[in-house]
């Protein structure tokens, strides 16, 4: 129960990492508001969290791209809650293609949902949290934060901008009581691995195989994994990291 009564709020919550983050936050004592563009799966995962005994959670359909959609989410933890303590800053979207190959329309949705998303929903939490002296921000990198992958020049560009981003925002906010992190993952087991699959057309399985070859660990991650990095870096157990492009990717980033 490190987070007992605080408030989170999480992009991409529907499914894959976001939906496992929403459980561990709830299972560690936190209410949740989760958004995610996909307005069926979001309620799904609510009533899927309920018949758990997670009912500390509610959804709101939105396109974090949108300045007021994400001033609506906002809104909606502050009128529940009175504020955020803790944005993990999830949603994502990716799109195979080299430079030369990128449409200048996926260029800019990819750029939206993976870069302008965490500026935003940052924006708008972070004045809040600067009135209480605190508060925890986590962006969802990618190792593609720090290393680079062929045929991903949108996805990696954007993710390389949350890491920097990160980094800008740790020395503007820590000061003033504002932790603000990034986990870097590695493939993770999420339908985002599976529409990857699909994009490259290699069976879900053998990509597995494949990619669980490039991890020293022998395999792909697991959201929960995944999750429990995100609550710890959301708790008072990391009350002295900051600034930090955290790697939970098997090794993948150590060769």
């Amino acid at each position: 129960m490190r987070l007992k009564d605080r408030i989170a709020i999480v992009t991409g919550g529907a499914s894959g990492i976001g939906l496992a983050t929403t459980q561990r936050l709830l299972e560690e004592g936190a209410s949740v508001v989760l958004c995610d563009i996909a307005a069926r799966e979001g309620e799904r995962a609510v009533a899927s969290l309920a018949a758990q005994g997670l009912t500390r959670v509610a959804f709101v359909a939105a396109d974090v791209s949108r300045s007021e959609d994400v001033r609506r989410v906002i809104d909606a933890a502050i009128s529940s809650h009175g504020r955020v303590d803790i944005l993990f800053n999830n949603a994502g979207y990716f799109e195979t293609g080299a430079v030369h190959e990128v449409p200048e329309d996926e260029w800019e949705r990819t750029m939206a949902v993976n870069l302008r998303s965490v500026f935003l929903c940052s924006k708008y939490v972070v004045p809040g949290m600067l009135e209480r002296g605190s508060g925890s921000i986590i962006h969802n990198a990618s190792i593609a934060a720090v290393v680079g992958d062929r045929s991903s020049a949108a996805y990696c560009a954007s993710k390389g901008g949350i890491g920097m981003l990160t980094k800008a925002m740790a020395l503007d906010y820590s000061p003033r009581g504002i932790r603000v992190n990034a986990i870097c993952c590695g493939e993770i087991e999420t339908p985002l691995f599976v529409r990857e699959a699909a994009q490259h057309g290699i069976p879900t399985a053998e990509f597995r195989k494949m990619l669980a070859d490039q991890h020293p660990i022998g395999r792909i991650g697991r959201v929960e994994e995944v999750a429990a990095v995100v609550a710890f870096l959301a708790s008072d157990d990391a009350s002295f990291i900051t600034g930090a492009l955290i790697p939970v990717d098997g090794g993948y980033s150590a060769g």
